[in-house]
């Protein structure tokens, strides 16, 4: 089901993007493997119109992607861009760069897509809105976050500032070292009775 959803949407995405498809193109028939570690591996091959198709076959697949699941997330709030710097690819190097650069810039169009529904106009509106709404909400974590670290910073110091951070290191380097003196005059003493 998840191999069948990836596909889909990345199909989609190829659709409305000439450009990608010209670029697998040339490795119709290569095969691949998204692999989300530890939950889900996704086999793949490149079709001729250079398209994603389902493959199952024994041996190895081309190229792997490898992608931890706990980078999903960043996945899904930074774009596939983002996401693509922390994928591991391994394999053939030619088809490993075209699949590398196709994941990293397709971007959907969802203009496109909200145009064949509500009209040119309307989709063009709602995309632009969509777009503030989440500019907004990017500036609002952001400041949310600049109030808290001011917060734990001065308010109730539970964090250390980057301006006292290297007195506060200074200070613990001094506190080990004199907790290890301690600890061996100790050790004499205890050696002395």
């Amino acid at each position: 089901m998840i191999s069948s959803l990836f596909l889909s949407a990345t199909n989609h995405l190829l659709s409305q993007a000439g450009w990608a498809r010209q670029r697998l193109q040339p490795h119709a028939g290569r095969t691949a493997r998204l692999a989300l570690a530890p939950v889900v591996e996704i086999d793949f091959s490149v079709a001729a119109d250079g398209q994603l198709a389902e493959w199952s076959g024994e041996e190895a697949p081309e190229v792997t992607l490898r992608l931890a699941v706990a980078d999903l997330p960043r996945l899904l709030a930074d774009g596939l861009e983002s996401a693509m710097r922390h994928v591991r690819i391994e394999g053939n190097a030619e088809f490993a760069e075209a699949l590398g650069f196709v994941f990293r810039h397709l971007r959907w169009d969802a203009e496109e897509d909200l145009s064949r529904v509500f009209g040119d106009i309307a989709a063009h509106r709602l995309v632009e809105g969509g777009r503030k709404v989440v500019d907004e909400g990017r500036r609002s974590l952001a400041r949310a976050g600049g109030n808290l670290a001011e917060y734990l910073t001065e308010e109730s110091p539970l964090l250390v500032t980057r301006k006292a951070l290297p007195g506060f290191m200074e200070e613990a380097v001094a506190l080990r070292d004199a907790v290890a003196r301690l600890d061996k005059r100790v050790a004499r003493l205890e050696k002395g009775r």
